[in-house]
Formats: C-alpha cells, sequence, structure tokens
C-alpha cells in the first residue's frame, strides 16, 4: 500500500499506537513506585519486580515473539499481543498485593514480547518499497512524541487519579488499535522457521533465576541462573533451529556492539530507576516534576537522532560510540548534585540536557554498527538479538546495581540512607558508560556501514 492512502495512515496509526503502549510502559511505572509501595507494601524488592517481571519476560521471549508472527501471521499475533497486555493491565490495575501485582507485570511483558517485534515488520511488509522508508521515520518520531508526553501524562495520573489510572489508561487504547488493525491492517508471514522453544524455556528461566538471586542476593539462585545460561549457548550450539545464531558473534564489530550495548542501556535502567526515586524520596518532587527530568533528553532524541544517524553513515559509527556514552556519563555526574535542596533548573536540567546530546551521538550509530554488521538476510535477526541484548541489560541492572551501591532494608525510602545508595549506584553506571565508550574505541573501527566492508577491514 502506499503511505499517502487512508489504509495507509490507519495502518500506521494502529503500529504507534500499538508499539506505544509496550514503550510507554517502562518510564510510567518507574515514576509510580513510590505510590505502589505506599498502597501495596513490598519494599525495594517489591519495586524491582514490579520492573523486573516486565523486562523478564520481554527479554526472554522478544525473539519468539518475532518468529511466531512470521509463520502464523503477522496481524494476528500483533493483536493477540495488544489484547493480552490489555487484560494483563486490568489484573495489574485491581491487584490487592505486591505479588499479585508483579504476577500481572510478568503478564504485561508477554503481551509486549508479541506486539514490538510485529509493529515494525508489519510496517516493512505492507508498504511499497518507496514507502517504507518515511513509513518507519513517522513511526519512529511519533513513537518519539509518545514517549516525550508519556511521563508528563503518567505523572499527572498518579498524581490526580492514582497508579492504578497508569494500568487502566491501556485497555481504551488497546481497543482502538485492535479495532483499527482488524479493518485496516493486512495480514502478512516472513520466513516460516521451527520455533525453538527449548531455547525461549532455557532463557526465561536462566535470565528468572539470575534475576531473583540478585534481588534477594542469594548465590545459589544467581548462580543457577548462570548455568542454565551457559546451558542455552550449549543448546544454541547444537539445535538447527537456533533462537540465536551464534555464528553473527563471529563478527568482531556485531559482538563489540552487544558489549557496548549491553554496558549503556544497563547504566541507563539503573540511573533512570535510581534518578526518579531520587527526585520523589530525598528531593521530594511529585511524580509529576520527577517526569519532568527525562523530557530534555528525549526533545534532543526527537530533534537530532536523524542527523547522527547521517553522521555514522559518513563517517562510521566509531567516533560517536566511543563520545557519546562518555558525554552521558558526565550528565549522570551532573545529576549528582541533586538532595534535599534540589532546584529542577539548576540541578536537574543541566544533566538532563548533557545526558541527552550523549544519547543522541550513541544510539543510531549503534543500531548502524549492529546491522552493518549482519549480513541482509540476517538483518531482522540481528536487530531481535540487539533489542534483546538491551532488554536483558536493563533488567539484570535494575536487579544487582541498587544492592550492590547499599539501597537495601526496610529503611530505604529513608533520605539519609537512599541519597548514598543514589550516589554510589550512579557512579557505577557512569563507569559502565565508560567502559562501553572504550570497547567502542578499541573494537569498533573505520567508516564501512556495509558488511562487506567491515569483512575487508578485519
Amino acid at each position: 500500500m502506499r503511505l499517502a492512502s487512508a489504509q495507509g495512515k490507519w495502518l500506521l496509526a494502529a503500529m504507534i499506537l500499538g508499539s506505544g503502549m509496550a514503550f510507554l510502559d517502562g518510564s510510567i511505572v518507574g515514576l509510580a513506585l513510590p505510590a505502589i509501595t505506599r498502597d501495596l507494601g513490598g519494599g525495594l524488592p517489591g519495586q524491582q519486580w514490579t520492573v523486573n517481571a516486565y523486562t523478564l519476560t520481554l527479554a526472554a521471549l522478544i525473539l519468539v515473539g518475532g518468529s511466531l508472527g512470521d509463520q502464523l501471521g503477522r496481524r494476528k499475533v500483533f493483536v493477540v499481543g495488544v489484547t493480552w497486555f490489555a487484560m494483563a493491565s486490568v489484573l495489574c490495575a485491581v491487584a490487592p498485593t505486591i505479588e499479585v501485582l508483579v504476577a500481572a507485570r510478568g503478564l504485561q511483558g508477554i503481551g509486549a514480547a508479541l506486539l514490538t517485534p510485529g509493529s515494525l515488520a508489519i510496517i516493512s511488509a505492507s508498504f511499497v518499497p518507496e514507502d517504507r522508508g518515511p513509513a518507519i521515520g513517522v513511526w519512529s518520531g511519533l513513537a518519539g512524541v509518545t514517549t516525550a508526553i508519556g511521563p508528563l501524562v503518567g505523572g499527572w495520573l498518579v498524581d490526580m487519579v492514582g497508579w492504578r489510572s497508569i494500568f487502566w489508561i491501556n485497555v481504551p487504547l488497546a481497543a482502538v488499535v485492535v479495532w483499527l488493525s482488524i479493518k485496516h491492517v493486512p495480514e502478512t508471514t516472513g520466513e516460516q522457521k521451527k520455533l525453538d522453544l527449548g531455547g525461549a524455556a532455557l532463557t526465561a528461566a536462566g535470565l528468572a533465576f539470575l534475576t531473583y538471586g540478585l534481588v534477594e542476593k542469594s548465590w545459589m539462585w544467581s548462580v543457577g541462573g548462570l548455568v542454565v545460561l551457559a546451558a542455552f549457548v550449549v543448546h544454541q550450539k547444537l539445535t538447527p533451529h537456533a533462537l540465536v545464531p551464534l555464528e553473527l558473534f563471529a563478527n568482531r564489530v556485531f559482538t563489540a556492539a552487544n558489549i557496548c550495548t549491553f554496558a549503556i542501556y544497563g547504566a541507563l535502567a539503573a540511573s533512570g530507576f535510581l534518578l526518579v526515586l531520587e527526585l520523589q524520596y530525598v528531593a521530594g518532587f511529585s511524580p509529576l516534576e520527577a517526569g519532568l527530568s527525562t523530557i530534555p533528553a528525549t526533545i534532543l532524541m526527537l530533534l537530532f537522532s536523524s542527523k547522527a544517524g547521517a553522521l555514522a553513515t559518513r563517517i562510521g559509527p566509531r567516533w560517536p560510540m566511543t563520545f557519546g556514552p562518555v558525554v552521558s556519563a558526565g550528565g549522570l555526574l551532573l545529576w549528582l548534585m541533586v538532595d534535599e535542596h534540589t532546584n529542577f533548573w539548576i540541578d536537574v536540567l543541566p544533566g538532563a540536557i548533557v545526558f541527552g546530546l550523549g544519547l543522541v551521538l550513541l544510539v543510531a550509530p549503534l543500531t548502524t554498527a549492529v546491522l552493518a554488521a549482519a549480513p541482509d538476510m540476517q538483518s531482522g535477526i540481528a536487530s531481535g538479538i540487539n533489542n534483546a541484548v538491551a532488554r536483558t541489560a536493563s533488567l539484570l541492572a535494575v536487579a544487582a546495581i541498587p544492592p550492590i551501591a547499599g539501597i537495601a532494608g526496610k529503611d530505604f525510602a529513608d533520605p539519609d540512607v537512599f541519597d548514598p545508595g543514589f550516589r554510589m549506584g550512579t557512579l557505577i553506571c557512569v563507569g559502565m558508560l565508560l567502559v562501553a565508550g572504550a570497547c567502542a574505541a578499541a573494537l569498533i573501527h573505520g567508516k564501512a556501514v556495509t558488511p562487506e566492508a567491515l569483512l575487508a577491514e578485519d
């Protein structure tokens, strides 16, 4: 279809709204964590699991969701994912205990794993070749706008209506998306590849054990998780239908880009988790005011990401990926000024701007490096692997960094306890970003943006 057609516009609207629900969930729920704890209890582990249960199932199953769409029909799986996400949101909204909320969040992650890969695949498969690029650009841009206004809307809802409203709002959105999808989205399929259910089960179990061990500070569970994840790698080598084709990691640039992804997205998730809590527990900000801290970075990404992508195409991703994490680390260091006397304009905004400029430099070049290092026939799975690595990094960082930083115990919400833990955790995130920059400088070279040129350079 053509982008200018009525059907094309409605299809794009469905994909933007559907994927937007999943994109927004993390940032909005983060703002609601103190309110959830006051209502349901659970302490810091409850807050970690409220975030991590969603990320766990999403990280473990996102590649499976993409494969199911290719086999069973992308529209069908997308609609099932949106419906599943809405039903799980209802369970979150009515949860009487923190345990029920955590379980419902895990179900939400399953729905997100079904709908997220399908949105971009549907756009790519439905539009004529000359309209695919513009369609993806519109999808990316409007998804960014949604991400920008999400924390404001979410913070307002938590302040004015209550934390349960952030889950109820998904229900009417999902109804609109399902109606639009059934009416305007054609069915498409992809490569009919056998599902690696064994690999999916090992991934989910390994990440669950490891995350539980990190949150609960249990070495036995952590070691068990590592053993299961090692078994997953062996399984991928032996199965003819691998969920993760390990031969992709033979390319130095692909491996380096994913190492950088792990360090960068782990640092982003943990620093964001800690900042919104610091602003509320220590600085006394409302959820709406805390949500403002994410806006400058998102606006900068919207304005300048395409220029950073063009720059990476001209000069190669090495230097943007080297300096981007360093600049973002500078933004985190500026946020160390946050305390009980914090002023948003003086203590929060400058760090947010510097942090956002670093993200502008690194995000698009990172994607360029991942896709350029993979053959054209494997670009989809390469992107999916990189997405899964980012989600896994977020999951493990939010589980591990708070206890390492000394944020634990029933009095974690005491400003005198949380504030020094926030500073230590932020410094850990700074270190992760510097490691990512050093990795890019050492292992990602040259001006190449194609697999052939990268191989020639090696």
